[in-house]
């Protein structure tokens, strides 16, 4: 799920958004326009249902922005790098660097999000009494009204304890607090959201095809997100656990193959690919490195640009790469890789390039733990 075109930045925090946030302002403008809004203030004239449906649900996209933010701020004060938010269908997603270091602090980072959408909800609904208190009727009213409440479900939606949901970031750090354990509290939060997940997909395929009402697809839909995200995290939290005891260097790729920052993007993909079958290569000016290009990066360049683009021109800047040590845990590493440097890490020792670590290398070195140690290490 990646973004579609930039909002530009609050608080130094890049905002972004899906195309598919497109899709829920519409869906939920027409519901609002074509049925909310005549219902609760009848008599209106239909262009007044039409705008009101759609402010109302760019307030919405607002209040989802408001809720994420409100995770991102808390956990930069907790010691988070903050990459990125982004909008999407199902919501929002914020990309964090790092880990939490405590179950109180995951308390923090997990619960202000739905905090933020009960204040929200509260606020629109008191502006909505007040109105209505001083006789103010009309579409204003519904709107207010209904983002009141559209932010008290999204509060209480949250905190059912199953990830990758609030509410199953809060049973991790509970898990966490009484086990001791990290990896089990993030397993059982895995499971916790993995069975919330079937029963939603369950429960809409029953009603969907028993009693024919699609308003449950949308249900469906949420429910196997859930399971997906759910056992993603679930893979991750023990690939994390499997690693934490093997030091980088000992899954790195030593002394990778560089290119110059001068070359050409056709002498790169006509010279060097054909001799090393890298993927991904660090580019260096002047003797230091300065950023990493990948055979993708260089590929998407125009053939009739490519002989007079440099890679310094496409590589994804240093500052933009991920970095690691070499006596590090392999696993600190994984919460830095992203999607510039697509998945990889550059090694340093004593600032200089000392190696790289790609997909490829945590596989093997996976393969390797799972043959000695079990799945479960």
């Amino acid at each position: 799920m990646g973004q579609s075109f930039s909002l530009g930045r609050i608080a130094g925090i890049r905002i972004g958004v899906n195309w598919s946030v497109l899709l829920i302002v519409a869906l939920l403008a027409y519901g609002l326009a074509a049925g909310e809004f005549p219902a609760a203030a009848p008599r209106h004239p239909e262009a007044e249902y039409i705008v009101a449906g759609v402010l109302t649900a760019i307030a919405y996209i607002g209040s989802l922005l408001a809720h994420e933010l409100a995770h991102s701020l808390v956990a930069r004060r907790n010691g988070l790098e903050v990459e990125d938010i982004t909008l999407w269908l199902l919501g929002g997603v914020s990309r964090l660097q790092g880990e939490v270091r405590s179950p109180g602090a995951e308390v923090r980072v997990a619960g202000v999000g739905p905090l933020v959408s009960l204040i929200l909800g509260g606020a629109f609904w008191l502006v909505a009494w007040l109105l209505h208190a001083a006789g103010v009727r009309g579409v204003l009213v519904a709107a207010l009204a209904w983002l009141g409440g559209i932010n008290i479900i999204l509060a209480v939606f949250n905190v059912i304890p199953a990830a990758p949901l609030d509410g199953g970031r809060l049973l991790r750090a509970v898990l966490w607090r009484i086990t001791g354990d990290k990896l089990k509290a993030a397993v059982w939060s895995a499971r916790s959201g993995q069975v919330f997940g079937w029963i939603l997909v369950v429960l809409a395929a029953y009603l969907v095809l028993a009693r024919r009402d699609y308003n449950w697809i949308w249900f469906a839909l949420i429910g196997w997100f859930l399971i997906s995200a759910a056992t993603s995290e679930g893979q991750q939290a023990v690939l994390q656990s499997q690693l934490r005891t093997v030091p980088v260097r000992q899954i790195m790729t030593p002394d990778p193959v560089t290119v110059p920052a001068t070359s050409t993007v056709a002498e790169f993909l006509d010279d060097y690919l054909p001799r090393h079958r890298h993927s991904a290569f660090p580019v260096v000016a002047d003797g230091q490195t300065i950023g990493l290009v990948t055979v993708h990066r260089a590929s998407q360049v125009p053939a009739a640009e490519r002989d007079r683009t440099t890679l310094g021109d496409v590589a994804c800047p240093l500052s933009e790469v991920a970095r690691a040590a070499p006596d590090e845990p392999a696993a600190d590493v994984l919460p830095r890789l992203h999607a510039c440097s697509d998945n990889r890490a550059l090694v340093f020792a004593d600032g200089h390039l000392a190696g790289i670590v790609s997909p490829a290398d945590l596989s093997h070195a996976l393969e390797q733990l799972s043959r000695t140690r079990g799945p479960f290490g």
